[in-house]
């Protein structure tokens, strides 16, 4: 797997994962951050990678083939304003967007949009990280 850059070097390490997590990435093409995600979390987690764009999504599918096959990290081509939980999909404990329009009050609209269905995507007391801190900013859900 090739190097992070020290920029999403110092998010992943800023996260709060443990092992057997479940976490979903928004924006995340072309998914390099998902896969150091799933390699953190360990062969119980799971990463769901989300993208708006259907060349972004195929892009994470190409470069995380052996993730995928192992079934700890999946793709699905949705924004974020529209995302929900498939029928009988369990709720993710962590949600990590960088550079995501929707959360970080560029598109405000489409953020009013996105809050209630991380919400409803989300475990009790799951938490949204954004970037913009140093290096991450939690995005309240309330």
């Amino acid at each position: 797997m090739p190097p992070l850059s020290p920029r999403l070097t110092e998010i992943l390490d800023a996260l709060p994962l443990e092992p057997g997590m479940r976490v979903l990435e928004i924006g995340g093409a072309p998914g390099a951050l998902g896969r150091r995600i799933a390699e953190r979390i360990g062969p119980e987690g799971f990463v769901l990678e989300i993208d708006r764009s259907g060349t972004g999504a195929a892009r994470i599918e190409d470069l995380a083939v052996d993730e995928i096959a192992a079934g700890r990290m999946a793709v699905r081509c949705v924004a974020v304003e529209e995302f929900q939980l498939l029928d009988g999909e369990a709720p993710f404990d962590l949600a990590i967007a960088v550079r995501v329009g929707a959360l970080d009050g560029r598109h405000p609209d489409a953020g009013a949009q996105a809050i209630p269905r991380l919400r409803a995507a989300l475990v009790p007391g799951g938490r949204v990280y954004i970037d913009g801190g140093t290096p991450l900013r939690e995005l309240p859900l309330d």
